[in-house]
């Protein structure tokens, strides 16, 4: 069985992250999530009605972000990819300085020198200097940089038609096909 980590921190785009947790359920797949300390806060804003726990409980081990010791902190538990989503600006600038001062940016940092995938969808806009710089700097680190720009191409009639464009192409990133969006087909 396949380990992802999922991280869901505090920038808007909470329910990216939801809806990921609800996806990769489909597939064989432990999934572990890590959450930054606002994350919750963004919920009662952006969420679906469902409480904070309710959140928590579709994943299968959560980790408290105050614990470096996690499991998922380490190289030596193997995780196939970690997506972190919504990532917000303050744990993207954390990752491409090299800061792993809580659960998600040290297992993010894991990751990259693991050389796994780690994907993160930042939802800042606008893009000031520093967030493209530091995506940059991530991106070379080996990072995949998945922002949430939604297409219009497959007609999206609903807010959720576009977040499951988001997470389907995230799903594309971790390995997992998902049927969620409405695929290019190419034209005549």
């Amino acid at each position: 069985m396949d380990r992802v980590v999922v991280g869901i921190t505090g920038a808007s785009g909470i329910p990216y992250g939801i809806r990921l947790l609800e996806v990769l359920k489909q597939f064989d797949v432990e999934i572990h999530l890590a959450c930054s300390s606002s994350a919750s806060l963004v919920n009662k804003h952006e969420g679906d009605g469902r409480s904070w726990k309710e959140v928590l409980a579709l994943a299968d081990v959560v980790h408290k972000n105050s614990n470096l010791a996690a499991s998922i902190s380490s190289g030596s538990f193997k995780a196939k990819a970690m997506a972190i989503v919504p990532c917000s600006g303050t744990t993207l600038g954390k990752l491409a300085a090299g800061i792993s001062d809580n659960l998600v940016t040290r297992a993010g940092l894991v990751m990259l020198k693991e050389n796994r995938p780690l994907i993160l969808v930042p939802r800042e806009t606008p893009l000031n200097m520093i967030y493209i710089e530091n995506m940059l700097k991530l991106s070379r680190a080996g990072a995949l940089i998945a922002p949430a720009s939604p297409a219009f191409y497959n007609k999206p009639k609903t807010l959720d038609d576009n977040i499951n464009f988001i997470v389907g192409r995230v799903l594309d990133l971790l390995g997992y096909d998902s049927a969620i969006f409405s695929r290019w087909e190419g034209s005549d």
